[in-house]
């Protein structure tokens, strides 16, 4: 029986799984998800903290209809304000409240110490050499030939 091809998307979910063993604790503590998380996290990287709704689904990769629950949910909290701007009704724009900046800057500290803790298992080039290749494959288009066809 021939070998079989290892399993790319599969080893990317389980990688992710053992990733995420270092940050579902401090969410947990601080009583977000994932997706929240994702969501905060991308606003408060954000200049002035606020994106439309779709540049924050895209970039947190959140289904548009589950992130409505998601920025429901947050909204709620007091972490985001959901808005329409007055010359185009048609956009959601989602901003980080203080109350969310706040959350993000007490949980960062936190946060980059479990990073810290990858990077340590890892060993630094390990780690920058990863982040290198998962942006090349965030880069991979279907039906593009590659630099080595």
């Amino acid at each position: 029986m021939p070998e079989s091809t290892p399993s790319l998307t599969l080893a990317l979910l389980q990688a992710r799984e053992s990733a995420m063993g270092f940050f579902r604790p401090l969410l947990n503590r601080y009583g977000v998800t994932e997706q929240q998380w994702r969501v905060i996290r991308i606003l408060r990287q954000t200049p002035d903290s606020t994106l439309e709704s779709r540049e924050v689904a895209d970039l947190a990769c959140i289904l548009r209809p589950s992130l409505t629950g998601v920025l429901g949910r947050l909204e709620r909290d007091g972490l985001v304000k959901r808005w329409k701007p007055e010359t185009d009704q048609r956009r959601l724009c989602v901003t980080l409240t203080e109350r969310g900046e706040a959350l993000f800057d007490e949980m960062s500290k936190e946060m980059v110490r479990q990073y810290e803790l990858i990077q340590e298992q890892l060993g630094p080039e390990n780690f920058r050499t990863l982040m290198q290749l998962l942006r090349k494959v965030q880069g991979l288009h279907p039906g593009d030939p590659g630099p080595h066809t």
